[in-house]
């Protein structure tokens, strides 16, 4: 499709662009790259376009009727196009409005001579008619005559090929609008359904889309209104200082029903509609608000702008969304004594969706899960801060935000205005970071950028106070000797506050890094005693993460199949691969310990699902696997061993759905009734050895039998 049909049909409301769709998120490069590639002729991308009567609820004020018959929607490209036609027309496409433009990229200027793009300068384009607004050139307002005019005013000779090669480049911009997009498109007999399956697996292939942003294209197909409400909510948040995107509200939902951080996918069904809907009117109401006033009361939190990573907030908010009650003063020091750690030890800044899926679960099957997920930090790294983790270390680091919210806790004050630093911030964040011994100083005294060393000194967060914007542009460059002893006059408490060391010495220039040491012990003894103080917690071990099992292993108490019933090697169904996972099963319930068999996982313990299993049954889902699970055990092991010692589920590792099963130890050794080739049947035992289940000799039976079972028989 031309770039100027396309603009035609937007205008013309012939092309729409359906609610599901995300803000416009491009930035000025983007625009600047998209239109140098078409000045150039370069490739650009393609338009995924679906033709259909029954289209989903669009963006902007138009509202699909009937009697328009089919309506083109596009899917992919809407990024693209509406650059364009920002560029083009100088003015917003019908379906956006103002706040849905997150940057504005409009304005860009082309050198008529070299075809150089950039935003407008004053110093550089305003006395040189070679640079002309991209769209005053679309809109026919630029002429060659005018500008070869413009430059011999100035004295800029221009000659025939001047003028020629100026013309030229004027022809080449405006024939961006013969350029074509391909288009790929849709069958109009696809569901709306369909149609996000396609969008999503058209973005799926590169980065343009997060998979909570796909995860909500989905929801939108089934809940029109999703975006506008989620919105909603977020805009009242903002309000008192809590700033999130629409990511984090899937996130929310995805926690809070599913006890996931990574699939995503588990929100694409129509079937989740009442549910997430139902969800939701739980978070908006009541949820989304608890935390945040448990965060500003409890944890000293004013302002987002505050926290490391946000999501740390998901456990929070999974844990309150399943209580049916307000949490007790306990549970809140659990929680945030949690959070806090979480901060400083990064608990969240690598692996996000894996490592809420572990927490997740914890929040959701623990009778103590801030406990056991304190204790899953603590096994990471030690939760004791040491003075040495100041050094170098600048207000990027968790450790300051820690510091804001201790500092807090102790009722602390602004240095120059006496206010506490305790603000009702809304969207703004109020607080400042002010340098206590002037960088200016500093760099005069050889810590400025010349030595790195020296340099980050100068930087380090324990040469940080926390002042209002006022105080801090008052302060100005004041010596920190000057200022600190003014202060301790005014306000003797308010240095303690701020774990300033008193001792004046220490507030000269040359006792600058005597200052940091003992500033970062004081630091380092008042935070540990802070967090400590905030509540005991019981000792809790972790259980070990489906991961965590796998990457260990085959062993004793593990054992991997590929599949229950078909074989990989053949291709076909196989019955004789479901007799050796009985035997597995049997000589786990005779060891001593019991053990675990993951089906749908390789032996090398990549998780290849259970897909040909469901196959190989008829088109079975993991109801109908487990149901001929039981039956062939029930069969093979006898049914009290398979009611009482096994525990089947269907858990997900890395998206792919496998089967677990726990064996615990049998009361009675379990004998396997096994046929051979020729038909003949014979009694079996089973025993666990390594790896392994191999078949217990019978000369060394009654011995094994007389161990592991004593007194009791044979099953």
């Amino acid at each position: 499709m031309k770039i100027s049909v396309a603009l035609d049909k937007i205008d013309e409301r012939q092309l729409f662009v359906p609610a599901f769709q995300r803000e416009y998120v491009w930035k000025r490069d983007d625009a600047k790259q998209l239109i140098d590639s078409l000045i150039k002729e370069y490739p650009t991308g393609t338009m995924l376009t679906w033709e259909t009567n029954t289209p989903p609820e669009l963006k902007g004020p138009h509202k699909y009727d009937e009697k328009q018959g089919a309506v083109r929607i596009l899917l992919d490209g809407q990024q693209r196009l509406t650059t364009l036609y920002m560029l083009i027309r100088g003015e917003l496409p019908p379906y956006y409005t103002a706040p849905e433009i997150l940057n504005d990229t409009r304005g860009l200027y082309v050198n008529l001579e070299n075809l150089e793009l950039e935003y407008y300068k004053k110093l550089k384009m305003e006395n040189d008619p070679r640079w002309q607004n991209l769209t005053a050139i679309f809109k026919d307002e630029v002429w060659d005559q005018d500008v070869f005019k413009k430059l011999e005013e100035r004295g800029v000779e221009v000659d025939k090929d001047a003028a020629r090669h100026i013309s030229g480049n004027i022809r080449k911009v405006e024939r961006i609008l013969d350029r074509e997009f391909p288009e790929q498109t849709i069958p109009i007999k696809a569901s709306i359904r369909e149609a996000i399956d396609i969008f999503y697996k058209v973005n799926a292939s590169g980065v343009s889309l997060t998979e909570a942003e796909l995860a909500l294209a989905q929801i939108s197909g089934y809940w029109p209104q999703a975006r506008d409400t989620f919105k909603a909510k977020l805009a009242e948040l903002e309000k008192r200082g809590f700033v999130f995107k629409l990511d984090f509200v899937i996130y929310a939902l995805l926690a809070c029903l599913y006890a996931s951080g990574s699939n995503m996918r588990l929100l694409h069904d129509q079937g989740n509609d009442t549910p997430i809907r139902k969800a939701w009117e739980k978070l908006e109401s009541q949820t989304l608000d608890y935390v945040a006033n448990l965060m500003q009361s409890h944890a000293y939190v004013d302002h987002t702008d505050e926290i490391n990573s946000i999501y740390a907030l998901i456990p929070i908010i999974a844990y309150c969304y399943q209580q049916d009650e307000h949490l007790s003063d306990l549970q809140i020091k659990k929680v945030v004594k949690w959070f806090y750690y979480s901060q400083i030890r990064t608990r969240y800044v690598s692996q996000l969706p894996q490592k809420l899926d572990r927490d997740l679960r914890i929040v959701r099957d623990a009778d103590h899960p801030f406990d056991e997920l304190l204790q899953v930090i603590k096994d990471e790294r030690s939760l004791e801060i040491i003075p040495d983790e100041f050094v170098g270390r600048t207000i990027t680091h968790p450790l300051f935000p820690m510091m804001r919210w201790y500092f807090k806790s102790k009722e602390a004050t602004c240095f120059t205005t006496g206010v506490k630093l305790r603000q009702s911030m809304g969207k703004k964040y109020a607080l400042e970071k002010d340098h206590i011994f002037p960088f200016s100083k500093l760099k005069a005294a050889g810590f400025g950028m010349g030595n790195r060393i020296k340099y980050s000194l100068a930087q380090e967060i324990t040469n940080r106070a926390i002042l209002t914007a006022i105080a801090n542009r008052s302060k100005s460059a004041t010596n920190a000797e000057d200022y600190l002893s003014e202060v301790n006059a005014k306000n003797p408490d308010a240095l303690a506050k701020q774990c300033i060391p008193d001792d004046p010495e220490l507030w000269k220039l040359e006792n600058y890094e005597l200052f940091l040491d003992a500033r970062r012990k004081q630091l380092a003894d008042g935070l540990n005693a802070f967090l400590t103080s905030i509540t005991e917690t019981e000792k809790s071990e972790a259980p070990i993460t489906l991961a965590e099992m796998i990457a260990e292993g085959e062993s004793e108490e593990l054992e991997f199949k590929q599949t229950l019933r078909w074989d990989v090697k053949e291709s076909k169904v196989n019955k004789g691969l479901e007799a050796v996972v009985s035997k597995t099963v049997a000589a786990f319930a005779n060891s001593y310990e019991g053990g675990t068999l993951l089906i749908g996982v390789s032996d090398d313990g990549e998780a290849l699902g259970l897909e040909r299993d469901y196959v190989a049954l008829g088109d079975a889902d993991k109801d109908r696997f487990e149901l001929h699970l039981r039956n062939l055990f029930s069969e093979a092991l006898g049914q009290n061993v398979t009611a009482s010692k096994l525990k089947i589920s269907f858990p997900e590792i890395e998206g792919v759905e496998i089967c677990k099963i726990d064996v615990r130890p049998a009361d009675a050794a379990v004998v396997l009734t096994v046929a051979d080739k020729n038909g003949l049947k014979s009694e079996k035992l089973y025993v666990r050895s390594g790896n392994s289940s191999p078949e217990m000799p019978m000369s060394e039976v009654q011995a094994f039998l007389n161990k592991r079972f004593a007194s009791k028989t044979v099953g």
